[in-house]
Formats: C-alpha cells, sequence, structure tokens
C-alpha cells in the first residue's frame, strides 16, 4: 500500500480540512512556521498512534476551532496500491472491494478522529451498501448471519466463514443495495476484529525529526551502535539466550561458592555460617556495559559524538535508513515510508546534492514512498516538478497545499518555486525572466516608462561611454561583465525590485 492524500483538520495550524496528494517521492516546500512539518507529524500519529516520534497532546487542537466549540481533530488516509486479497476474519482470504471497504474511487480511506486529542476514533469511508438488511454486515456475528440466510432462504456453500456468508447475503440483495459513500465504524462490534486484521496492511511509517537531539550526551550521536545494542538485546531470541547464559554462570557459582564455603567450615564453622553467596538475578545483568566499547568511528579513531554537526547528521540519516528497514523486517507490513524533516541540516551543498539523488533512488523501490519537507533551494533544483508540494496561506487566511503549478512563467520553473517558497533571489532567477521576455519580443514593451540610470559602459577600445538604461538592465549588465568596475554595485533591494517588476510585466501580458 502507497499513501495517496492526506486530509487534516483542526490539527494545530490547520483549521478547515487541508489536503495533500503524494507521490512516491514528496517534497514539501513553503516558509518557515507554515506547517510544513506537521504534515509529517499528523501521518506519525495517524500510523504510530503515540508509540512513534511525536505524542497527541490537547494544545494540538487548533485555537480558533476550539473557540468555535469545536474540538475534534481529524486525520484522514487514503491509500492506493491495495493488496489484491486480504484476511480481515478468521484466516480465510476475501478483497476489500468484495468488503465494500473502498470508497467511490476505488480507493481505501481510513479516518481518525481524536475528540480534545485523546484516543482515536477509526472509520472507514466506504461506498457501501444501505439497504436495511445488507448496511451492517461487518457488525454481525456467524450466527446471526446464518439466521439472514434461513429468512431469505439464501445459498451458500461455506456456511463457516463470515466473508461468504456476506458475499451470499450482498449477492442476493445486489439489485436492492443501494450503495453510498458512508463513515463506517471500525471500533465497535465486530469490526473491532476487522479493524486489527487491516492494519498489518498499512505501510510502516518511520519519521526522521530535524530537530532529532545532535548533542554530545545523546546515546545516538555518541554512536548509532550503541543504540543498535540495546534494541538487539531486547529481541526475544537473543534473550532466551542470555537468560541461558546467566542461569549457567549462576549455577556455576553457586558450585564454586558452595564448595568454598564448605572448605571454611572444616578450619571456621562459626565464619562459614555468617557468608552467604550473592548472585545478581538475570534481570538485573547489565548486558548493555558488556558492549559499551562499541563504536563506528574514522580512521582517526575520533568517534561520532566529536565529528562535525554535518557528519554526524549524514550518519544518523543513514542509520535512520537501516533501522527502518530493519523494523520493517520485523513488522507484519510489505511496504515503508521514510519521512525526513529537512536532510539539508548542517550539510554542505555536495552533501545535500548526493543526498537528495540517494532519496530519488530510493523512492523508486517496489513498496518504498518517501516524503520529505526542505528549506534548502539546491535541494528543490535537483527535483523534477511533480515532487513539490507548495504550504501556503490564501487570501481568507486558510492553509493551502499545492502542487506546484507554473506561476509567473508559463513553464515549470525550478528557480521560480525557490522564490515563491523561501524568497531565495537569484541572479540565475533574474536572468531566466528577462531572456523569457526577450525571447517572446516584449523587451521594449517593458522598457516604456520605467526610470532610466546611467550605466558606464566599457566600448572595445577601451573608452567608457555612459547611457541610458533602465534598472533590469543595469543589474543584467553587470551580472553579464562584472570586469566592469565603472559602476556602483546593485543592491539586494534593486535586484527584488527589478525581479518583481519583470514577474508582474509577464503577468499582465501572459498569452
Amino acid at each position: 500500500m502507497k499513501i495517496k492524500s492526506l486530509r487534516i483538520q483542526n490539527f494545530r495550524g490547520y483549521k478547515d480540512e487541508t489536503c495533500i496528494q503524494f507521490d512516491d517521492l514528496t517534497v514539501i516546500v513553503g516558509k518557515n512556521d507554515v506547517g510544513k512539518s506537521t504534515v509529517l507529524e499528523a501521518l506519525d500519529i495517524f500510523f504510530n498512534d503515540g508509540k512513534g516520534v511525536v505524542k497527541l497532546e490537547k494544545d494540538d487542537v487548533n485555537k480558533a476551532a476550539l473557540n468555535i466549540g469545536e474540538n475534534v481533530i481529524t486525520i484522514a488516509v487514503t491509500f492506493q496500491d491495495l493488496p489484491a486479497t486480504v484476511i480481515i476474519d478468521t484466516s480465510n482470504e476475501t478483497t476489500l472491494a468484495g468488503e465494500f471497504l473502498l470508497n467511490n474511487n476505488g480507493d481505501l480511506e481510513i479516518i481518525k478522529k481524536y475528540p480534545n486529542a485523546g484516543a482515536a476514533k477509526v472509520y472507514i469511508k466506504a461506498n457501501h451498501p444501505t439497504h436495511a438488511e445488507c448496511s451492517d454486515l461487518l457488525l454481525v456475528k456467524n450466527a446471526d448471519l446464518k439466521r439472514t440466510l434461513k429468512k431469505f432462504e439464501i445459498e451458500c456453500e461455506n456456511q463457516t466463514v463470515n466473508a461468504s456468508l456476506r458475499e451470499a447475503i450482498w449477492k442476493h440483495f445486489e439489485d436492492e443495495l443501494a450503495p453510498a459513500e458512508v463513515e463506517l465504524d471500525v471500533t465497535k462490534g465486530e469490526t473491532k476484529d476487522i479493524w486489527e486484521k487491516l492494519q498489518t496492511y498499512l505501510p510502516f511509517y518511520i519519521l526522521f525529526q530535524s530537530d532529532r537531539k545532535n548533542s554530545d550526551n545523546d546515546s545516538e550521536v555518541q554512536d548509532p551502535l550503541k543504540k543498535a545494542v540495546a534494541q538487539i538485546l531486547a529481541e526475544t531470541e537473543i534473550s532466551i539466550i542470555l537468560d541461558e547464559v546467566a542461569q549457567r554462570v549462576s549455577t556455576r557459582l553457586k558450585e564454586v561458592s558452595d564448595n568454598t564455603l564448605l572448605k571454611l567450615q572444616e578450619m571456621h564453622p562459626e565464619l562459614a555460617s555468617s557468608l552467604n553467596p550473592i548472585i545478581p538475578a538475570s534481570s538485573a545483568l547489565k548486558w548493555n556495559d558488556v558492549f559499551k566499547s562499541v563504536s563506528i568511528s574514522g580512521d582517526e579513531n575520533i568517534p561520532i559524538n566529536k565529528r562535525g554537526s554535518g557528519v554526524k547528521r549524514l550518519i544518523l540519516l543513514n542509520f535512520f535508513r537501516a533501522e527502518a528497514e530493519r523494523r520493517l523486517t520485523h513488522s507484519d507490513s510489505n511496504s515503508i515510508i521514510y519521512a525526513i524533516e529537512e536532510p539539508e541540516t548542517s550539510q554542505h551543498t555536495d552533501h545535500q546534492k548526493i543526498l537528495i539523488r540517494a532519496f530519488k533512488e530510493l523512492a523508486i523501490a517496489p513498496n518504498t514512498q518517501v516524503l520529505m519537507t526542505t528549506h534548502s533551494s539546491t535541494v528543490v533544483k535537483g527535483l523534477n516538478f511533480d515532487h513539490l508540494r507548495l504550504v501556503s496561506v490564501n487570501a481568507n487566511g486558510n492553509k493551502c497545499i499545492d502542487s506546484i503549478e507554473p506561476n509567473q512563467l508559463p513553464y515549470p520553473s525550478l528557480n521560480e518555486i525557490n522564490y515563491i517558497a523561501f524568497k531565495d533571489l537569484t541572479e540565475e532567477y533574474h536572468n531566466e525572466l528577462y531572456g523569457f521576455i526577450e525571447a517572446e519580443g516584449l523587451l521594449v514593451d517593458y522598457r516604456d516608462g520605467k526610470t532610466l540610470i546611467t550605466y558606464n559602459k566599457i566600448r572595445k577600445n577601451g573608452s567608457v561611454v555612459p547611457e541610458q538604461i533602465i534598472l533590469t538592465e543595469y543589474i543584467r549588465h553587470q551580472i553579464h561583465h562584472p570586469e566592469n568596475t565603472n559602476n556602483v554595485r546593485y543592491t539586494f533591494d534593486q535586484l527584488t525590485e527589478s525581479v518583481d517588476l519583470m514577474r508582474s510585466f509577464i503577468v499582465q501580458n501572459r498569452v
């Protein structure tokens, strides 16, 4: 299974229902504090029920919603690439479509509602029969399903299997089912068991946060192998072996102590009777200390926590990937979602380029999705246009998460996205805008009515001649002729003014 879309409502800064579409690789961009990380954290809450990185708290309920009496957080996920068959009761295969558990688009849509940020109520939005005899068959026990068969004289070969019974009843009423999209409560009655089974088909979701601890005292920064030791020692198979080792050592120690006291009894009975061996229980043994020297170090044996912040984070990021894959092999799921906040943090631009290439390759692996947030224009430029989602606030103050569409330029421009999302103002974007106006034959119109300023031009014979040009051309000449030092360098404010003038002109003259 893969995530197709997410809907959130009344969660932190998202009061009104907001939807985001996902691909195999989805990167969320936008200004600071606009709600990018909230998307990944909502998914962590949905998939891991507070046992992941994020715990749902009362303060997570949107304050504006609370002021009008709305206290229910809604996190709904729609899934595609569904399994061909599922087992949702006993051990018999059925299909999600056959059980009328898919929505109008043929997708599995699971809705979790958290009243006052409390325990989740789970619903499946499905195009489900509404006929009186068919609307609640998922809630009905085997005996009651059989009574329905008998009442309407319905044939069913295998009456021990609920899925077969439901199929027979639905088939009998197939012309009267009157299906409609409804929210099925899967936390009550017989559907509790169905929901427990259905959860095993959901993707395994793991979140790497941008504010992950990064101090010398953090055990993972000291060395990810130290955390791995604790996890390995906690495995059932390893625990059994260690208990056996502890028991054997305890038995041998008791033999030694008993023999010692027996010999002491011969020489000093009073002293021998006052002594007792103390052997700690297996559960009290600190096996972690046995492996306290494990590490990943460089050629000069410098530990991770003494390396630069970029190296520390790069190692942690890949430890996160390896650990996610290890945990996936121990779960019932057959797909995985990597969610990573700002992978570029503390990384040189060269590392950022390597990371984004690695994540693009990871995202094309079977049963894998990669979700990210970023503030890096370098990361954005390494992506395809359809990977990007822009979080913004509309004129009504509501948040929107949209696929990236051409804005001022009538073609996909990553320079433009970086400008919109991060106000990343570059000479490259200035050149792109000017080049478009020039290619469209609109330079004369663009110059019309604009203030002229003096630019000192160097001729081929070396002489300097002043000429009157507009600000945009003044900047463009300086970009392309840095060797000409006869002019005052343009300012950042002038670059901004020129870019905004060209953007507005392109919109006004768009055909």
